[in-house]
């Protein structure tokens, strides 16, 4: 029986149960307790629609805080909110160790923004003081799973460019101390779209 143990740096106390800080996932468990989580992001967590995340290869730490933000009404997503409601913590730990340890499918970059997205990713713009994506997400895009920086590589463009104009709007608020909001709120709807596009072939 495969399980994780989930830890998750203080800079994510504020919404997350002390139970959970070092508490341990279950794999396995994890794969049957997310048959209704199937419906819209994929057996193995590789969702067939672009306006819904996949969750496969994604890191365990950030799956159990936005699950766990669904739940308290950090993160605001009435269907989320819905489907997290009856959850208990094993099960939020269960299901993210079950994601966590599938294998992301890769998408195409769209080449005609390519190079944008990949100078944005990787060294931001210093006149604007806008910080590289890799600083946090990683040169490969994994993420940093410790600090609970989620892994973008594969992920939907679409998703993502709904996400990170939401950041830049201020409707997603549950981004530590405003981190991606005060990243991306200098940033251009091309921009947006160049990153996003990036990103869902980084690997």
């Amino acid at each position: 029986m495969k399980k994780l143990v989930i830890v998750i740096l203080p800079i994510f106390l504020s919404s997350i149960a002390p139970q959970l800080l070092f508490a341990q996932g279950d794999a396995a468990a994890g794969q049957a307790k997310s048959a209704l989580c199937a419906t819209c992001h994929g057996a193995d967590g590789n969702s067939q629609l672009s306006i819904n995340p996949k969750l496969a290869g994604q890191n365990a730490s950030y799956l159990v805080k936005q699950l766990m933000d669904y739940k308290s009404g950090a993160r605001a997503n009435p269907t989320m909110t819905a489907m997290v409601a009856a959850l208990t913590d094993q099960d939020v730990l269960d299901i993210a160790a079950w994601y966590s340890s599938q294998q992301v499918s890769l998408l195409g970059a769209d080449l005609e923004t390519l190079e944008l997205g990949e100078t944005l990713y990787r060294a931001g713009i210093k006149d604007l003081s806008v910080a590289a994506c890799s600083a946090c997400h990683s040169p490969t895009g994994n993420g940093n799973g410790p600090a609970g920086f989620p892994s973008l590589s594969g992920q939907h463009s679409e998703y993502t460019l709904l996400q990170l104009r939401a950041f830049r709007a201020g409707e997603r608020q549950n981004d530590s101390s405003a981190m991606m909001r005060s990243v991306v709120e200098r940033l251009t709807d091309k921009e947006l779209e160049a990153l996003a596009s990036y990103v869902s072939g980084l690997n």
